[in-house]
């Protein structure tokens, strides 16, 4: 989400959210589990308890950048952060933002191999408990970065495995605050790209895992140990940037035009992963947009490839 510098802040008494917990009207963040620039918003809600998303919902109606009435942008997506207008309320989903007792992290096994997980749990949380409980084909969530939320928004994936491939169902949320439950046949799938029922948020969702036979060891330290090899772990950034092209790979057509450690403001090109955009504490939101737009326009010039961004980026720019 971008930078919401003039973002108008919405009194809490009229919206009738003055008894919500954990309501904080334009109060600047900075997301560390993201880019670590600042994210000055109108209105910014810590999904604490379910019934506060609710009222907050049906309270902050209103006209926003995303696209008619919508109430609230819930941050399920790997955010771009930018410098904007944003004048609508997000739910801040990302661990370590604000207080996250009751956040939504809620996870437990159910019968027959089911997980039900609600959004604010992060991924490795998740790929921990599959292993504890002795179910197969959850590791890959170890190299996730970010939420459960998140990786449902985009169907994300890692190392082979890829989100919806195990989703049952999944709970959401309306625009009237409603909690609606839907199938996984419902969605339209496909590589980083989720399309179900517009103005409805993710909430939870049931995974079906097999069991993990006897003899069959954990993944997941292998997982980690060849991501924190290959990617900048430890660095300010939002993951991968730009998803894979057909038969190709994002990062090595970014590498083979000479833009690994390429720098624009005080944004770079990870010298480790060229498809990171690695920040600085000063780094702006249009330092980080405006590279990830230089790098587009030099694939494209070498080998006609048009890159298409992984990061979903909301608002207009300032």
């Amino acid at each position: 989400v971008r930078d919401a510098g003039r973002a108008e802040t919405m009194p809490l008494e009229t919206r009738g959210l003055d008894q919500a917990r954990g309501v904080i009207p334009g109060r600047i963040l900075e997301y560390r589990a993201a880019r670590r620039l600042a994210d000055r918003l109108g209105l910014v809600a810590p999904p604490q308890q379910l019934a506060n998303i609710r009222r907050l919902a049906v309270g902050t109606r209103r006209e926003t950048e995303l696209g008619g009435d919508e109430p609230f942008a819930l941050r399920q997506i790997d955010a771009a952060v930018a410098d904007l207008e944003f004048g609508g309320a997000t739910l801040a989903q990302l661990a370590g933002s604000i207080d996250h007792d009751h956040a939504l992290d809620r996870i437990e096994l159910r019968d027959a191999g089911r997980v039900y997980v609600e959004c604010g749990v992060s991924c490795a949380k998740l790929a921990k408990f599959c292993n504890k409980q002795g179910l197969a084909g959850g590791d890959f969530f170890a190299g996730i970065p970010g939420t459960v939320g998140g990786a449902l928004a985009m169907n994300a994936g890692a190392f082979g495995g890829e989100t919806w491939r195990v989703v049952a169902s999944v709970v959401m949320i309306d625009r009237k605050g409603q909690l609606v439950e839907r199938g996984a046949d419902e969605f339209e799938v496909g590589y980083r790209q989720v399309d179900g029922p517009q103005r409805e948020w993710f909430v939870a969702a049931e995974f079906v895992f097999a069991p993990r036979a006897a003899d069959e060891p954990s993944n997941i330290r292998e997982l980690l140990r060849r991501r924190n090899e290959t990617q900048p772990i430890g660095q300010p950034s939002c993951g991968s940037v730009f998803k894979n092209p057909p038969g190709d790979h994002a990062a090595r057509l970014i590498e083979a035009a000479g833009l690994k450690g390429h720098r624009l403001g005080s944004a770079r090109v990870s010298d480790k992963h060229a498809n990171f955009i690695i920040s600085a504490a000063d780094t702006t939101a249009n330092d980080v947009e405006s590279l990830i737009a230089f790098v587009r326009e030099q694939v494209r010039a070498r080998f006609g490839v048009e890159l298409e961004t992984e990061v979903r980026i909301v608002g207009e720019r300032a």
